[in-house]
């Protein structure tokens, strides 16, 4: 039997209170008698069927309830300290087709709030509370540039009522970048279940396989021995010059290539558990050796990497650690015969972002790209990659962040950087070409910043001889 991390509701009561405490405190000067309200995900079919995919709940809501199903809504008595939740009164029918219905006191119950009563009910609760301001979700996401709207469905009643818009949205998103001591340890779960799977794919693949079968692979892992029923993002198989498309995977390109013997691969995958995710990235040769050009980038790439894990502490800027990935990726380059010239004089034409046009890394938790990265105020900066960087702030204790350097050879960004002579200068031609159908290389952790440093939560190996003996290891386990 698969042992499956069981998640407290403390978890969920322990965020709502965190954010009433940031409601509550002096520095907000709120008005008191004041109540949060805010939606849950809505049910969705598939385009004009009845097709219905399955149900995820949104974040922000998941966050202070830990609700599983559509159609709820969920309120928050600041002064009081209360949290009330409104369940969809559900037909008769609902038995027939999908299972028991619950009552009130069972969801009380079960997701140990305060109160819950039906959706049809706000109106009367709003009138028999009259609070002094109702305070709804919605603003930026800063990763997505997407809006969260106040509400799918807006409840009856609400008009007749003051209602800030603006006030929550920013507390909450603050919120959830610092994970709490219970979050952090179903992210370590989460972590550990999608490390397990790469290992088991990093063991299984072989010159010939489809790069899907290798997805099924994982995807069974998960669920299987993890209970992930969901993957936190389109999971990317990438082998051979696949491995330079940074998004690979899509419906355009589902993981449908025959992987040859000489490939390398980038397998980017992670599983999401009750909507806590997992971001981890591995890259190794399909046959088990890497030749020697696919070493020297991969070590390039790994190098990068471990000067980011020492450098990484609270107070240390994020884009900081992605110039120097970026520091380390030029130095190696150079070192290895595709660059010439002076680094410093590299790095003011951003010859690294040729390599790597993406950040370095981003937040997670309830998100794959997890909300928070950009904070009121600050900006993206105007640069090639880092302008790809999906959060722009110092370091704190209790951050998660993806660490995920890479090296690709895309034709689309290197073919025009040869004919450009300002950037053509710093690129050994005849090199660069032999290199163009490589694909790329990411290596991919999730970490907490603690006081002093790191955690790494990914256990799935990191180094090409670990590497290569896992997949010897695999080479005799499955024959």
């Amino acid at each position: 039997m698969a042992d499956i991390f069981r998640i407290p509701m403390a978890l969920y009561a322990e965020n709502r209170q965190k954010l009433l405490d940031r409601l509550s405190a002096p520095a907000l000067s709120l008005p008191q008698n004041g109540l949060v309200l805010m939606q849950g995900g809505e049910e969705v079919m598939r385009y004009d069927t009845d097709h219905e995919p399955i149900f995820r709940q949104e974040s922000f809501f998941h966050y202070l309830f830990g609700v599983k199903e559509p159609g709820f809504y969920g309120a928050l008595d600041i002064d009081k300290k209360k949290a009330i939740l409104f369940c969809p009164h559900l037909p008769d029918a609902y038995a027939v087709w999908m299972g028991k219905i619950l009552s009130r006191e069972d969801f009380r119950k079960m997701y140990e709030v305060d109160e819950v009563r039906y959706v049809e009910e706000i109106e009367a609760f709003l009138n028999e509370r009259k609070p002094s301001v109702v305070y709804t979700l919605s603003g930026l996401n800063t990763d997505s540039k997407a809006v969260k709207p106040e509400f799918f469905t807006t409840p009856p009643g609400l008009e007749k009522f003051k209602v800030d818009k603006t006030t929550l949205f920013p507390e909450i998103v603050e919120c959830r970048v610092i994970k709490s001591a219970k979050e952090l340890d179903v992210l370590r779960y989460v972590n550990r279940v999608s490390s397990k799977a790469h290992e088991m794919v990093i063991k299984r693949v072989r010159p010939g396989w489809t790069e899907f079968q290798a997805e099924a692979v994982f995807r069974y892992e998960t669920y299987y021995h993890g209970g992930c029923r969901n993957q936190a993002y389109t999971c990317i198989c990438a082998s051979g010059e696949n491995g330079a498309t940074l998004h690979y995977g899509h419906a355009g390109a589902p993981n449908d290539k025959v992987m040859h013997d000489g490939d390398l691969v980038v397998f980017d995958m992670g599983s999401e558990y009750q909507c806590f995710c997992s971001d981890i990235t591995r890259s190794f040769p399909v046959n088990g050796r890497y030749t020697p050009e696919q070493r020297q980038i991969y070590e390039t790439v790994l190098k990068a990497q471990e000067a980011v894990f020492q450098a990484m502490k609270p107070g240390v800027f994020w884009a900081d650690m992605h110039r120097l990935a970026n520091k380390v990726i030029v130095e190696e380059l150079l070192r290895h015969g595709l660059l010439t010239g002076d680094v410093e004089d590299m790095t003011k034409h951003h010859i690294g972002a040729l390599f790597m046009p993406h950040g370095l890394g981003h937040f997670m938790g309830l998100d794959t790209h997890d909300v928070g990265g950009y904070p009121a105020g600050v900006e993206r900066h105007k640069e090639p990659g880092i302008r790809s960087l999906r959060a722009n702030r110092p370091l704190e204790a209790g951050m998660v962040i993806t660490v995920e350097p890479g090296v690709y050879f895309i034709e689309a960004l290197l073919l025009p950087a040869l004919n450009d002579p300002d950037v053509a200068k710093f690129l050994v031609a005849d090199k660069i070409r032999q290199f163009l159908k490589f694909g790329g290389v990411r290596i991919e952790d999730d970490v907490i910043v603690t006081e002093t440093g790191i955690e790494n939560m990914t256990t799935a190996p990191r180094t090409v001889a670990d590497i290569e003996a896992l997949c010897a290891q695999g080479r005799q386990e499955f024959p």
